[in-house]
């Protein structure tokens, strides 16, 4: 019980003093996390729109890969994503494994399953006679899809928190493309499981306590425009 209060005084410690480093990993944590949470939000709205829109072979394949997709284990990403940005690798002329870039390709990929599937399901709950009103009523396809995704605005931003829930607490992916490196990499999740390796369990703590009160606020900040745009 001591070691955890001492974690959460150190917490407050860093967040009051606005440490530095801590700050640092922090932005660094947010703008890896949120990029690739944007990305993932461009490739798969459109892709889950596609699947719950159109009927073609292979289709209940992409259906289940997606679902499947969503527990894909982030360590399995970062190694594959590691192997094509090696310099012996098919991407290794791009020079850009142990950098951000490499984190947000590595989380892009991880939250995308997850964005397509929630589209997906946002997407079929809506009444298919909808559907068929915007077709009598002479709408096109794309102003149909428009309209559509509007009705399914709930649900998509549950797709975004729930993409940016996956990724800003994975472990893994970053680790083995990130490297960990101080001010290039190191994010919050890195930096809690180095303290651990050097039995400074105090400050692992304190991390885990500000990347815990940031997703919250991310979070928190989408649940208002959800809820706020449900009540109008």
């Amino acid at each position: 019980m001591e070691l955890i209060w001492n974690g959460l005084i150190k917490a407050f410690e860093l967040l009051v003093t606005l440490d530095p480093e801590v700050i640092e990993v922090s932005l660094l944590t947010l703008k890896v996390s949120g990029t690739a949470t944007m990305i993932s939000v461009l490739i798969g709205v459109p892709l889950g729109s596609l699947l719950a829109l159109s009927r073609f072979p292979g289709r209940s394949f992409l259906v289940s890969l997606s679902n499947f997709g969503m527990g894909l284990p982030p360590v399995v990403v970062g190694l594959w994503v590691s192997i094509f940005l090696w310099r012996s690798g098919p991407l290794g002329f791009l020079n850009i494994i142990y950098t951000p870039t490499a984190m947000i390709i590595a989380q892009a990929i991880i939250a995308s399953p997850i964005v397509i599937s929630f589209t997906l399901a946002a997407i079929q709950q809506i009444n298919p006679r909808l559907r068929l009103q915007l077709i009598a009523l002479g709408a096109n396809r794309v102003q149909m899809v428009w309209c559509l995704v509007k009705e399914a605005r709930l649900g998509l931003l549950a797709a975004v928190m729930a993409g940016f829930g996956g990724v800003v607490s994975e472990i893994g992916a970053s680790q083995m493309v990130g490297g960990n490196i101080k001010g290039m990499t190191r994010v919050l999740t890195t930096a809690t499981v180095m303290e651990v390796s050097k039995g400074a369990f105090d400050y692992a703590i304190a991390l885990s306590i500000i990347l815990l009160v940031l997703a919250y606020g991310v979070t928190a900040v989408l649940t208002a425009i959800q809820q706020g745009r449900n009540n109008q």
